[in-house]
């Protein structure tokens, strides 16, 4: 394929020497740097190019493929039979990795496309920024919070060195992290169940990055421990005949530390100690089934 020649910013104004490296990079590995331009928000420079398939990868943090999705995202790019909406990369080692668009550099390659079309951007970092306003496919809590514990290593990898709150744009919540580590020892893990609590008490830490995933692994340790002790209520319940969707978050709102919190908030570690505390000396013999059904009436929302 012969190399088109890079354009510039319609003003004429000179590249950074490390955005024509890159552009030189590019057109080295067999893709095609297009245009070299600012885009108009911030002005910073970003490359528009075709980049070789083989080359272009998901990155290591995202969270996984929607079959679903990609299979609507072929038949519809069949049935145009035309790609219109470029990736995002940023270069990685000799690769480039994809943190906006995977199922679309999925398609292409389920295609047999020699190119992808791209917009490079040339600093890497951004990638995690990027992948915290990915809205391809909207996320769901367990696909959310393995995407924040993947992209939580690899910033660890890179500099652990930097405190956890530093990073609160793209872990976009600090509970996240946690339920990411639970989530990946259980993909069945109700995070749905906890998630309210955790939203309250589960803070950003300032400590080290390498320093907070230790931290972060105690927090998923106490939630599992709190998991445990739901799960057995549960049972308890379910041979007693009450059985309902909404019991587990019936039992959960029954120990909830935080009901009677006003002003003040505890910690992570004094809500977790009361919600297992009570969940230790929870009584099963004075549940009735219309007890639960009618919270999980009350949880409904009402329309009109």
């Amino acid at each position: 394929m012969a190399q088109a020649q890079p354009a510039v910013h319609p003003v004429g104004a000179r590249p950074p020497s490390e955005v024509e490296r890159l552009a030189a990079r590019i057109a080295e590995d067999g893709g095609a740097p297009l245009a070299l331009y600012r885009e108009p928000v911030g002005g910073h420079w970003q490359i528009f190019a075709l980049l070789p398939r083989a080359k272009v990868l998901a990155t290591p943090y995202q969270r996984d493929l929607s079959k679903a999705h990609a299979e609507r995202l072929l038949k519809v790019i069949k049935k145009i039979d035309r790609f219109v909406d470029p990736v995002v990369a940023v270069r990685s080692g000799d690769a480039y990795w994809v943190p906006n668009g995977n199922h679309r550099r999925h398609v292409l390659e389920k295609l047999k496309a020699e190119f992808v079309p791209a917009i490079v951007v040339p600093e890497p970092e951004v990638a995690f920024q990027i992948l915290a306003l990915n809205t391809e496919k909207a996320h769901n809590l367990k696909e959310k919070s393995l995407e924040v514990i993947r992209m939580y290593r690899g910033l660890m990898e890179e500099d652990g060195r930097r405190a956890e709150d530093e990073f609160a744009f793209q872990f976009e919540e600090p509970h996240f992290a946690t339920l990411g580590l639970l989530y990946e020892k259980n993909g069945r893990f109700a995070g749905g169940a906890f998630a309210p609590l955790l939203r309250r008490v589960d803070k950003f830490l300032k400590a080290p990055l390498r320093t907070s995933y230790g931290t972060r692994q105690e927090r998923a340790a106490r939630v599992e421990e709190a998991d445990r002790l739901l799960k057995g209520i549960v049972e308890k319940l379910k041979r007693r005949g009450i059985t309902h969707p909404f019991v587990k978050n019936f039992v959960l709102a029954r120990c909830n530390p935080l009901t009677r919190a006003r002003k003040t908030v505890p910690s992570f570690d004094q809500a977790l100690s009361r919600l297992i505390d009570s969940l230790e000396g929870f009584d099963v013999e004075k549940i009735r089934r219309e007890d639960v059904a009618r919270s999980g009436m009350m949880a409904i929302p009402q329309s009109g």
